[in-house]
């Protein structure tokens, strides 16, 4: 919303023009309301949302961020509180039930409808991040028998508590699906068709326990606005929709970011962390990548009396250490991408090592090439110097490339999460490597 509409409802909440500020919001998109309410302080934020219709308030609540629902909802009377709950939809009702203090949990699900709590209480039972836990147990079901009449009659009446009509789903007598059938073929068909005869048979379902991960895959794969979901025994449990998934990668991706910045991942938003909770998230990878980091201090000690002879190696240690670590960031990045949208498995493993050794290749030698130009014209450096510097600097990165194309396969193999062995994991052992190399060409080289 614009400032001006901001201040114009501030001017008739001002006033105590509440019927007039309630039909001008029924006007508005529910989240254009929701961002309207956000602008505003949390007294007239819990003031304003009191004023909306009941069904509106739950759409606009679904649209708030966590800390405006949860001012609302500890706002709002245990009665209030509860009518919101029941016209949530069930996933969102459990993600905001998630978050809260168990004592207002339990108080707002005593006073919700017994099919709320039902709902509620039956995707609390999934693992967390399994499908179960993110779907939703509110959509169309048809019998196979039903008329499409019948069929449209049943949509009209359970159709606004569904999360979308788009697509019907049909049920066997034991609540296995059998079929789909979409709003669409629905009011092109004659009212007297069955919906067995026109339903879609070859369903592609989630089983609850998939990981949110892989039914994001499966969206993309299939490129669905929802899908259904269904138990160990083929029965419908409820479905998932395209912006649940949203969601999900939003919350993937951030998880990644998180880990290849070697932070240990946090369901919170930055604003929301205090700072002890951030500094508990970051010490620890900087604990171990200090103490691992002390190898490269070991390494350059041990070369001491080399460098002694030649002191203008030790010039080129920053260079060749960052060019290494660089070099390897990138292949992790690009592989870990890979993998985590499917584009690269197991067996595409001995191609993308021998992709990765002629981009190393290519890119060595032309950085080498500059490297050595530099050395010459501007460092002044004698001859053997420069190839030692470049050498490594060859060397250095193919093997950060490897590294960094080896170590995210090789962990998700393990069961790890790829993104783990990003960047900043990746940086040590690459600078490591480097630096016995540098030694080891220098000694060849130079002698020493």
């Amino acid at each position: 919303m614009e400032k001006l509409e901001r201040q114009e409802l501030q001017e008739l909440l001002d006033a105590k023009q509440y019927t007039k500020l309630r039909q001008l919001l029924s006007e508005m998109n529910e989240a254009d309301v929701a961002a309207l309410l956000e602008e505003l302080e949390a007294e007239a934020l819990v003031k304003v949302f009191r004023i909306l219709p009941k069904d509106l308030a739950a759409d606009v609540f679904s649209y708030l961020e966590f800390e405006s629902q949860q001012l609302v909802i500890t706002s709002l009377s245990d009665r209030e509180a509860a009518n919101v709950i029941d016209n949530l939809m069930a996933d969102d009702a459990v993600d905001l039930l998630e978050e809260m203090p168990a004592n207002v949990v339990d108080k707002l699900l005593e006073n919700a409808r017994p099919d709320t709590r039902q709902a509620i209480n039956h995707l609390l039972r999934y693992p967390e991040d399994s499908a179960g836990s993110i779907m939703t147990v509110e959509y169309v079901a048809l019998k196979q028998t039903l008329t499409v009449a019948q069929a449209i009659e049943r949509i009209r009446a359970v159709g606004l508590d569904s999360e979308t009509i788009n697509i019907c789903y049909v049920l066997d007598s034991t609540r296995r699906l059998v079929g789909t059938v979409a709003l669409r073929y629905l009011l092109l068909s004659d009212a007297d068709e069955i919906i067995g005869d026109i339903m879609h048979e070859n369903v592609i379902s989630i089983n609850t326990l998939m990981d949110q991960e892989q039914v994001a895959a499966q969206f993309k794969k299939y490129d669905f606005t929802s899908m259904p979901v269904v138990d160990n025994e083929d029965r419908m449990v409820g479905i998932i929709t395209v912006d649940d998934i949203v969601d999900i990668l939003e919350e993937e991706t951030t998880e990644d970011m998180e880990k290849m910045a070697a932070i240990v991942p946090s369901d919170k938003p930055y604003m929301r962390m205090s700072v002890g909770e951030t500094y508990k998230k970051r010490i620890p990878w900087l604990l171990l990548l200090m103490v691992s980091a002390t190898f490269t201090g070991a390494i350059i000690s041990s070369f001491e009396d080399a460098l002694s002879v030649y002191a203008a190696l030790i010039a080129f240690i920053p260079m060749l250490m960052d060019t290494g670590g660089n070099a390897g960031g990138q292949a992790s990045v690009t592989v870990i991408r890979g993998l985590s949208l499917g584009e690269i498995t197991y067996r595409d493993v001995p191609k993308v090592i021998w992709k990765e050794v002629r981009v190393a290749v290519l890119c060595g030698l032309t950085l080498a090439a500059a490297n050595f130009a530099k050395l010459m014209l501007f460092d002044r450096v004698g001859v053997l110097v420069a190839l030692t510097v470049c050498l490594t600097l060859l060397v250095a990165v193919l093997m950060a490339m490897l590294v960094g194309c080896l170590l995210p396969v090789g962990a998700k193999r393990l069961g790890f999460d790829p993104a783990v062995m990003a960047s900043p994991f990746i940086t040590t052992i690459v600078d490591a490597l480097s630096l016995l190399v540098y030694f080891r060409v220098a000694t060849l080289v130079l002698g020493i």
